[in-house]
């Protein structure tokens, strides 16, 4: 899911008239990166990246408010945008409070293409620190300039949820606790998150916010992401292989893509097993694997031998896709039931009340769908021969 984060400037011309104005960043991850763009006189455009370097960036999300800058992205790593280039040979000094202080051809004046689309990546308002990689470690907030950590109490998947999808990572795969990815510094910035899972950031959660003083960092919350994921698919368990990498997701070419492969992929997503392999005519854009090799021992796709990093194109344009889906495994358990004489156990209403008891105690432990074994006679129960019973026959 793509993201939009703008804010509204005013141009000032001298004594002209004033030009109302919007800079916005657009199919990023998060709020904090994406393609540069600006309103000008009602229009959209967008920046060409002659001469755009991280001066000009840092401009960008200092006045968004998204911290330091990350990276300066050129050659439009988020996309291609249309329409009109507002901006070209932008160079900033850096103090600039808005990137129309920069200096600049002047607006709409240019020489580039929508293939030269200017982007930024900021840090944004929230970041995973001392992990693996970019989707998994410590939680920590900005505020008023400051990182900060987030207390664990109350801290479940749910909270963990939101900030995997805030930083464009792929599912929860483990809300942490107790420092798991050692304690922070500085300030505790939120405590009793209380996510309901649709929020856009951490920070939109309930939560007692912004100063915690009956915490201690070695209460900090982290998390660990999933750096897989499936796209196009019915479900989150089926389609186009996707994987992340340099905090940008891309495809994997179907060329040598098989069963291991995509068994080690669905285990990893918690999806089950392969259930079965598809190739997909991928779009145009980034490629981080081809001639994935796995043994199908592996944790992870991203931990598997494979060749072509970043490789320009797939063959026959192919990327790898997977139906998962779980083994269901049937277990028959047999139960004696000691009623009173004359009770019929065998009617609806018996039956129905000791089959709720039953759900309520194994359903709510494990995934389980408990139903009764009806019998060739259509019967659920049917009285045990004693040995008096037998000894009579």
């Amino acid at each position: 899911m793509f993201n939009s984060l703008w804010l509204i400037l005013m141009l000032d011309f001298g004594n002209g008239p004033q030009v109302e104005a919007f800079l916005r960043l657009v199919n990023g991850f998060g709020l904090c990166s994406g393609r540069v763009e600006v309103l000008y006189n009602g229009i959209w455009g967008t920046v060409c990246d002659d001469d755009w370097d991280l001066t000009d960036a840092a401009v960008v999300c200092r006045e968004i408010g998204c911290g330091n800058v990350t990276a300066a992205k050129s050659n439009a790593y988020f996309g291609a945008g249309s329409g009109k280039i507002w901006m070209d040979d932008v160079n900033c000094t850096g103090i600039e409070s808005s990137l129309k202080n920069c200096r600049m051809s002047g607006w709409g004046v240019h020489n580039c293409v929508h293939s030269e689309d200017a982007g930024v990546i900021c840090e944004g308002f929230v970041r995973l620190v001392n992990g693996a990689n970019s989707c998994s470690g410590r939680v920590e907030a900005l505020y008023d300039g400051q990182w900060g950590t987030v207390c664990d109490n109350g801290w479940d998947l749910t909270d963990a949820e939101v900030v995997c999808k805030e930083l464009d990572c792929g599912s929860v795969i483990e809300a942490q606790s107790a420092a798991y990815f050692g304690p922070g510094v500085g300030p505790v910035w939120i405590d009793g998150a209380q996510c309901t899972g649709s929020e856009a950031s951490l920070v939109n959660c309930t939560s007692t916010k912004w100063g915690i003083q009956s915490c201690e960092h070695l209460k900090d919350a982290g998390v660990t992401c999933n750096t897989v994921k499936l796209v196009g698919g019915s479900s989150e368990c089926d389609g186009r292989v996707q994987v992340r990498y340099e905090e940008k997701w891309g495809a994997v070419c179907n060329t040598g893509w098989d069963l291991a492969d995509a068994t080690v992929l669905c285990q990893e997503l918690d999806c089950g097993d392969a259930g079965e392999l598809m190739a997909y005519l991928g779009p145009s854009g980034q490629i981080w694997m081809d001639k994935l090799a796995c043994t199908g021992n592996e944790l992870t796709v991203q931990t598997c031998p494979f060749t072509g990093r970043g490789v320009k194109s797939c063959l026959n344009g192919l990327h790898a896709g997977v139906f998962c889906h779980y083994t269901v495994r049937r277990v028959v358990v047999r139960i004696m039931v000691k009623t009173k004489i004359g009770v019929n156990v065998n009617d609806p209403d018996i039956k129905n009340n000791l089959l709720e008891k039953i759900r309520n105690v194994v359903e709510g432990n494990e995934a389980y769908s408990v139903n009764w074994r009806i019998q060739p006679d259509e019967q659920v129960f049917h009285q045990q021969r004693t040995t008096t019973d037998r000894a009579k026959e």
